[in-house]
């Protein structure tokens, strides 16, 4: 005697509907791996591969980190809640961009339609919701996009010669034998030029998307705190370049050409984002303290009343 039919549950229901949404998702994921992969395939060979650019596979990996950290939320909280139509021109637009880009080698245009792409992926299988939740991945995307070579140039150069100047004029008060020659600083019988990855723009978008990171995963819910912090990251951006000049400057005089121009030399750069979190770290206590004694007198103020 065959024993009856047990009805279906919950459960037993619940693997086949968690399947059924997986198929679009893979679609989207082919597609974007088919577009994408090859072009970033020629970042790591290229650009990516210089000092100056190498900060773009780290932002990747940390946007990518960040979707994923926020899928569960996006999916969650973006349930039974309308696709936006919007997404569709968004989608035009973003592929429009890519072909222009990769056909006409306009990197800010081909690695930068990928966040058009997402975005319109967003709206049309999740909504508005979606794009609410992730937003702060896509716009950390945006670091790693390869400015145009005039606009870095134009802005590199000033960057040089100020960062340049300040590590002069510190090591001269230090009562180091220091001159200095547009970005060339002389220090005993060695010249150091600064280069791009010491005091480039594109050093400056590191550090700034590295605060912004640290901003992010703070999750501080004062908005003054937030605000002055995200100001104050380009000041400390130029301060911990000061500091990665004037370490390999130091490291130059004392133990010679080969030390400051070898390991050392990529050293320096761990000291570069060392002393910018360190920094932003100290800033941000002291904001949190402000803003916790503010809270206090506010508080005492109203018992008082």
């Amino acid at each position: 005697m065959t024993p009856p039919a047990r009805a279906a549950t919950v459960e037993d229901l619940a693997p086949a509907q968690a399947a059924e949404p997986l198929a679009p998702w893979l679609i989207v994921l082919a597609g974007l791996c088919f577009l994408y992969v090859p072009s970033f395939i020629d970042l790591f060979k290229g650009l990516w591969s210089t000092p100056e650019q190498a900060h773009g596979p780290i932002v990747l990996g940390v946007s990518l980190w960040l979707l994923y950290r926020q899928w569960k939320a996006m999916l969650a909280r973006s349930e039974c809640r309308p696709s936006s139509a919007a997404g569709w021109p968004i989608l035009i637009t973003g592929l429009l961009l890519y072909v222009l880009g990769r056909s006409q080698d306009i990197l800010i245009f081909e690695i930068g339609s990928l966040i058009w792409v997402l975005v319109a992926v967003l709206l049309i299988l999740r909504g508005t919701v979606a794009v609410k939740v992730q937003w702060f991945a896509l716009f950390f995307m945006l670091f790693m996009i390869p400015l145009p070579g005039t606009i870095v140039d134009a802005i590199t150069m000033p960057m040089k010669i100020a960062v340049s100047a300040v590590a002069e004029n510190v090591l001269y008060w230090l009562d180091y034998p220091i001159a200095r020659s547009g970005v060339i600083l002389q220090i005993g019988q060695y010249k150091l030029l600064v280069a791009d990855a010491c005091a480039g723009l594109q050093t400056l978008f590191t550090l700034e998307a590295l605060g912004l990171l640290y901003l992010k995963l703070t999750h501080s819910k004062s908005a003054l705190r937030n605000a002055i912090l995200a100001i104050l990251i380009v000041p400390i951006s130029f301060a911990a370049n000061v500091i990665r000049v004037m370490v390999l400057t130091l490291v130059t005089y004392y133990y010679g050409d080969a030390a400051g121009q070898g390991f050392m030399h990529g050293f320096a750069g761990m000291v570069l984002f060392i002393s910018a979190l360190l920094i932003i770290m100290g800033v941000d206590s002291v904001l949190q303290y402000i803003v916790k004694r503010r809270s206090r007198s506010a508080m005492a103020g109203a018992v008082q009343a």
